[in-house]
């Protein structure tokens, strides 16, 4: 049996300790906060034994060193990010696979971001770890890549089945509702979710994990090839019409 022990961390990160109750294993999703990340694993009796990272930005990969010289754990990076990354003991790019006890999660190329960026698919459990690439109503912004690979980047996370989970980085949500709204504003299905979004925010409760099913009816960066909202934003195709959402999200 997987858990996932989910925290908030820094101004709006979260934290993702997984653990193999089999093995005894547990990974960390990203390090943001290293004294944090300890603190939680100790807090239940987790030792840590690997580290994930899914891209080089310092809120993802920093506690990277901190926690690898407290429990000697092992460190698992993007291949293209590798060189701006600490302690690395493997590198991995689109199909490869990791594995937490006996669970396997397969490497996903989800560049855009930055260049290097992956997510870890484990099929299994219906989970999937985007950091970045991904978030509930939106995606990241794009500070490496070009639209032609991010836009790639989230057809191979449109093509997960629709009941994965998907465990974003941070809780942006009700700004990337607002947004979302703006670009697609018929949307009725959008439009409860962002209500839905409102009440959990309103009780300071997070709204990841998000799953994929309602993130294809309801996140306009996943529809970037439908013909309504190409006729609305001016793209002639997918890849244009994602660049003009993405574009008009970084000054919204």
């Amino acid at each position: 049996m997987l858990e996932v022990h989910q925290f908030p961390c820094l101004s709006d990160n979260y934290g993702y300790l997984l653990h193999d109750t089999e093995s005894g294993e547990t990974v960390c999703i990203d390090t943001p906060d290293a004294d944090e990340y300890l603190r939680q694993a100790g807090r239940r009796g987790w030792q840590i034994t690997q580290i994930w990272n899914t891209h080089w930005h310092p809120d993802h990969a920093g506690g990277n060193a901190a926690i690898k010289s407290v429990t000697g754990c092992r460190i698992t990076a993007p291949q293209g990010d590798a060189a701006k990354i600490e302690g690395i003991d493997r590198t991995v790019g689109q199909g490869d696979v990791v594995s937490i006890g006996d669970r396997e999660a397969f490497v996903i190329d989800v560049g855009g971001h930055t260049k290097g960026h992956i997510a870890y698919h484990l099929p299994g459990a219906c989970m999937a770890f985007v950091g970045d690439s991904l978030f509930a109503l939106g995606c990241g912004r794009m500070f490496e890549g070009d639209p032609a690979q991010f836009w790639a980047s989230l057809k191979r996370l449109k093509a997960l089945p629709g009941e994965t989970m998907i465990y974003c980085a941070h809780e942006y949500t009700a700004s990337n509702a607002r947004f979302a709204l703006h670009a697609d504003p018929d949307n009725a299905e959008l439009q409860a979710y962002a209500e839905e979004i409102a009440r959990r925010r309103e009780k300071d409760l997070p709204t990841v994990p998000a799953k994929l099913a309602r993130e294809l009816m309801t996140n306009p960066f996943l529809r970037a090839d439908e013909p309504a909202l190409q006729a609305r934003w001016g793209g002639g195709d997918a890849i244009a019409t994602f660049a003009a959402l993405r574009s008009a999200k970084d000054s919204f």
